[in-house]
Parts: structure tokens; sequence; C-alpha cells
């Protein structure tokens, strides 16, 4: 899932601290989110959009893995 919370951040001069200290979790975690390396539940999603006054879709972009799959 990629997603622009190092774009938020900067357009609203955060840290990654500062963001984690508002919604709640660790720096780690916000890292991780914003790396691609964790999917945040929906909750915490909610949270980090609420908080720059935006839908979770401006923050995240699903993208689907493409899937081949053999007919014989």
């Amino acid at each position: 899932m990629k997603n622009k919370i190092k774009v938020y951040r900067a357009m609203h001069d955060m840290t990654q601290e500062d963001l984690a200290k508002v919604i709640g979790v660790t720096r780690q975690t916000i890292l991780a989110i914003e790396k691609g390396k964790y999917v945040p539940s929906l909750d915490l999603a909610f949270k980090i959009a609420n908080h720059f006054k935006v839908t979770v879709e401006d923050v995240f972009q699903y993208t689907d893995v493409e899937r081949t799959i053999d007919i014989d």
C-alpha cells in the first residue's frame, strides 16, 4: 500500500516523532508505514487522515499486486 504520509508531514512541518505523538504510536510505526513495511489498521489510517483533515484515500493508495493465472 502506497501512502503520502511523508508529503503531508512536510506540508505541516512535522517530524515522524511529532506525528507519532499526536496519533499515539511510536516513531518506528510511522517509519514502517511510510516505507510500506507495515499496513496500518483502519482505525490508525483514519487517525492519520483526520489529523491532516483529509480523507483516507488522500493519504493511502491501495495497489493490487498483479496475479497471473494459467488456464489450460
